[in-house]
Order: C-alpha cells, then sequence, then structure tokens
C-alpha cells in the first residue's frame, strides 16, 4: 500500500451523500480519533449519555469554532427560524443573537411590538428567563421567549450604565412585523422606516414611497430612509430597493470559495425618486442587508450616510436543509460594497455622526454591564479586511435622530470626493440646516454610520447551493449577508421580490442577511 492506515483517506464514493471530489475525502486517522473520544464519553462519563445527543453534540462543535453565525438548527430551531423571516410568530418581537454561555444579546427590538413597548434596548443582554439563568441548551428548539399570546415573561436583563441586571416583564402576542413604514416629516419631504428585509418589503417600499409622492404633488424634494435597529433580511430586498433608487451601477458583490457563491447585482434603470436627495440613518443595530443598502447608495453618490457606524456584519450565510428536517446554516461567503470594500468586522462609518440623546452629560465612568455589541467583538468571527478594533458605534433610538436627518438633507449637496466626514452635534440638537435644493443629487460616501443594537435574527440563507442558503433543497435566507433574521425564502419562491439580474452566477437561494431569530 501507498501508506499506512493511519495516513488513508476515505473515499466520497463510500458516502452516498458526499460529492465525489477530493476535498471531500476524510482522514481515517481524525475518524479514529473521533470515534475515540466517542467512545470514552459513552463509556466513562459520569452518567449515561444518548448516541444521537452526543452526535448531536459533536455536529455542533464541528461548526462551533468556525464563526458567529454557522450553526447547526435542528427541525424545531429551524421551523422557528423560519418562523422568523415570515414576520408573524408567537413572542415578544426581539432579534437576539446567541452568546456562548448561552445568554442572548438583543440586536433590536421590532417596532410596535411588546418588547419594544417594554423598554428593551438595543444592546442589552438577556441572562434569564422567569429567574432561571440562561444555559446553552435554550438555543434548542422556539427558545424561552417564544409562548401563546396572552402569557408573560420575566427577563433578566444586563444594560450599560446599570449597576445591577434589570427585571422587566414582558408580555407574548403574535408578532406581526410590518417592516415598512412612511410619513411625511415636511411639505416635500418624506420619511420611510424600514425594521427588517422580508419578502415583501421591497414591493411595499415602492408602493409607499409612490404614496408619499402623490402626497407631496408628485414630487418628493427628499427622502429619509430610517434603518436604525435593522438586523437585515432579505438580500434580494434590500438589493431591489436599492435599484429602485439607482439609475445604474453596481448593487453588491458575493465572493466565496467555490464559483456558485459569487455573485454581483446591478441596477437596471429607473429612479423613483428622480434624482432627490436621500439620506440614510444608520447605527449600531444596522447589521447585513441594511448595510447592504447603505453602502450601495452612498458607493453610487446616491445618498449620504449619517448616524454611527453600523453592526459589521459582511459575510453570506447559507442554510443547507438536511434529509431529517433538520439544517445547517453555513457563512458561504462575503460581501462587499459597489466601491468593492468589505464592511465585515468594521461597518459603514457615517458621512456626519450623531450622538444618543444625553451622550454630552453621560458620565463616562458608568459602569457596562454588557460588553459592546458590534460583530467585531463577537468570539471568533471572520477577521475583516479594515478591521480596525474599535468598538464600534452608538444606539440611536428615539425621535431626535430624525430631526437631524431632515436638518441634514435640506442642506445642499457637495459631489463626493469633495466631501469630508464631520461630526453633528447630539441628535437633539440638530445644526441648523441650509434651504434644500430641489432636485439636487445625494452625496454618497464609503464611511459607515455607527451602528445600533438590533433584535433580529442573524443573516441566513437556505438553499440547494450556496449563496445565502444551500442544501439539497430549496432553501430560504436571513440575515446574514444578505438577509436578517426573518426567516428564509426559497430562491424560486413566486412571492419573492425580483431582484436585478446578477452579472455572475447567482446562488440558487436569495441569499439573506440577519443576526439571529426572532422572539
Amino acid at each position: 500500500m501507498a501508506g499506512s492506515d493511519e495516513e488513508a483517506d476515505v473515499a466520497a464514493s463510500d458516502d452516498p451523500a458526499a460529492i465525489d471530489h477530493a476535498s471531500s475525502r476524510v482522514p481515517l486517522q481524525e475518524i479514529r480519533r473521533y470515534v475515540g473520544v466517542f467512545n470514552a464519553v459513552r463509556e466513562a462519563y459520569v452518567e449515561p449519555v444518548e448516541d444521537r445527543k452526543l452526535m448531536t453534540s459533536a455536529i455542533r462543535g464541528l461548526l462551533l469554532d468556525l464563526d458567529p453565525h454557522s450553526v447547526y438548527m435542528e427541525k424545531d430551531t429551524a421551523t422557528a427560524f423560519d418562523e422568523g423571516t415570515e414576520g408573524a410568530y408567537d413572542g415578544i418581537g426581539v432579534e437576539v443573537m446567541y452568546l456562548g454561555d448561552g445568554s442572548m444579546r438583543v440586536i433590536a427590538p421590532i417596532d410596535g411590538t411588546p418588547a419594544a413597548k417594554a423598554g428593551i434596548r438595543a444592546g442589552d443582554v438577556i441572562i434569564s428567563v422567569d429567574g432561571r439563568t440562561l444555559t446553552p441548551s435554550d438555543r434548542e428548539g422556539p427558545g424561552p421567549l417564544r409562548g401563546a399570546p396572552g402569557t408573560s415573561v420575566m427577563i433578566g436583563v444586563l444594560r450599560d450604565g446599570e449597576t445591577a441586571p434589570l427585571e422587566i416583564r414582558v408580555d407574548r402576542e403574535t408578532i406581526r412585523v410590518v417592516s415598512v413604514r412612511g410619513r411625511m416629516l415636511e411639505p416635500g419631504y418624506a420619511y420611510v422606516r424600514l425594521s427588517q428585509f422580508q419578502v415583501d418589503t421591497a414591493a411595499d417600499f415602492s408602493r409607499i414611497v409612490s404614496e408619499l409622492k402623490q402626497q407631496a404633488g408628485g414630487k418628493l424634494r427628499g427622502l429619509v430612509i430610517d434603518l436604525r435597529s435593522n438586523p437585515g433580511g432579505l438580500l434580494t430586498s434590500a438589493v431591489q430597493i436599492a435599484d429602485d433608487l439607482l439609475d445604474e451601477g453596481k448593487i453588491v458583490s458575493t465572493r466565496g470559495r467555490i464559483p456558485i457563491s459569487d455573485a454581483e447585482f446591478s441596477a437596471s434603470p429607473g429612479d423613483l425618486l428622480d434624482g432627490a436627495p436621500v439620506i440614510v440613518l444608520v447605527d449600531v443595530g444596522s447589521a447585513s442587508a441594511a448595510e447592504v443598502l447603505a453602502g450601495a447608495l452612498r458607493d453610487n453618490n446616491r445618498a449620504r450616510v449619517i448616524g454611527s457606524r453600523t453592526f459589521g456584519k459582511g459575510s453570506v450565510q447559507t442554510v443547507l436543509p438536511l434529509d431529517n428536517g433538520d439544517s445547517v446554516k453555513l457563512t458561504t461567503a462575503r460581501y462587499y460594497t459597489p466601491s468593492g470594500r468589505s464592511i465585515q468586522a468594521r461597518g459603514i462609518d457615517p458621512d456626519v455622526t450623531l450622538r444618543p440623546d444625553g451622550a454630552a452629560s453621560a458620565d463616562p465612568d458608568a459602569p457596562r454591564a454588557a460588553t459592546m455589541y458590534t460583530e467585531a467583538n463577537l468570539p471568533g468571527h471572520l477577521q475583516g479586511d479594515e478591521e480596525d478594533g474599535s468598538t464600534g458605534g452608538e444606539a440611536l433610538p428615539g425621535e431626535g435622530p430624525i430631526s437631524a436627518a431632515l436638518a441634514e438633507l435640506k442642506k445642499p449637496w457637495v459631489p463626493a470626493a469633495q466631501g469630508r466626514v464631520q461630526d453633528a452635534p447630539p441628535a437633539t440638537t440638530p445644526t441648523p440646516a441650509a434651504t434644500a435644493r430641489p432636485g439636487a443629487s445625494p452625496v454618497q460616501s464609503n464611511d459607515t454610520p455607527p451602528a445600533s443594537a438590533s433584535t433580529g435574527p442573524e443573516d441566513a440563507s437556505s438553499a440547494a447551493t450556496p449563496g445565502e442558503s444551500g442544501a439539497t433543497a430549496p432553501a430560504s435566507s436571513l440575515d446574514e449577508p444578505g438577509q436578517a433574521s426573518p426567516p428564509s425564502i426559497p430562491a424560486d419562491d413566486p412571492q419573492a421580490p425580483a431582484a436585478p439580474a446578477p452579472v455572475a452566477p447567482a446562488p440558487e437561494a436569495a441569499p439573506t442577511s440577519s443576526a439571529t431569530p426572532s422572539r
């Protein structure tokens, strides 16, 4: 023989489910090492452990050290994950990301839900539910925050600035997420809030903008797009909205190890606003698909970004369904803005930086019960090309940032090459704005604004092949690079919004971006 048993490989042909490729061969020595540990635990552990439980733990461990967004989901967990992307489920209305000890970091509370009404904030760390400390086992199935409408739950929360955990009671109800809302701020100036990217988000955005144009007499003088605490969602929805506002240019590209993960999306002719200026409002909770939209509009000089540095989730997850109903959510690619920048672990720095209300008088020595919440601070995160070790942006709740965005919208637009990133006063006291120039072209920059925490699911998608989702069956996509917490949508779902035709081969399933499951 050419080598010893310990050096031999198990050919892919020995496993009918494996792909016939050299890279699919597993060294026999490693299989023996695993079996040795498996048998040792089964025979000598202090208490009996079922074989299936041991195998499930081993599979989870296989993904655990890859990155924070690659996970194994048993059937119940996968079902709960999908429900989040569909915009209707029973819970408290918060997007979370699981931490290693079982606690959950809030990416963002969903607008208008019990969690938002009870005062849950982006960046909060949920450490207990009904007096019981959370453990890693609590991430199995729907999780402790889900439950029948009409019931309530007591949540223990660590929050920056608080010396002890807070106890917050939150009612459960059927959460039906309205991802798009709009209103007029002043005659001619409109505001659209995007809370996450779902199947119908792009169509709803187009409809609401058209209605606002009618209210303004047929033409808008400017638009504020609010992406604060938007954890992401379906990448296709973010791409379609960018296409609605761009006449031409790249929107986003994805790059992975295998060709199917590489795709490039470009805009088609037609601008829904006919060139009216756009301001994109972001914070530390703006992640994944929200960052894709912000980056696409700024890099194409179509909008200015204001707020705080965003979350920095620049990876794409693919949901790979398994025959037994379980799924694997695997990071398969990184995404890049039109200028070729990866925002992974960096985020988007805003053109104009805003501070939270009262930030100027805040005590710099105040205790920080919850650590800074950004992609760069997640254990095991993918290293970013422009990662700088900073703590990231801040959450920007309230109406102050909207007033600041309106003031910025009225200022004369300057070509991006001549623009200079500047700091603005706290959102409560925006600098007086100059008179707006109707029809002026908005300026875009490459800096990403600080992000605000949100409570959306991790970006992920499920599909037969990598992209945002991938497996042997149609996949659904969430907020990873492209989608966020909402459930994944099959690539061929007739309800899914049509995205501009990719220049490069597109994933079989629509990419998604999200942080973690909705609860």
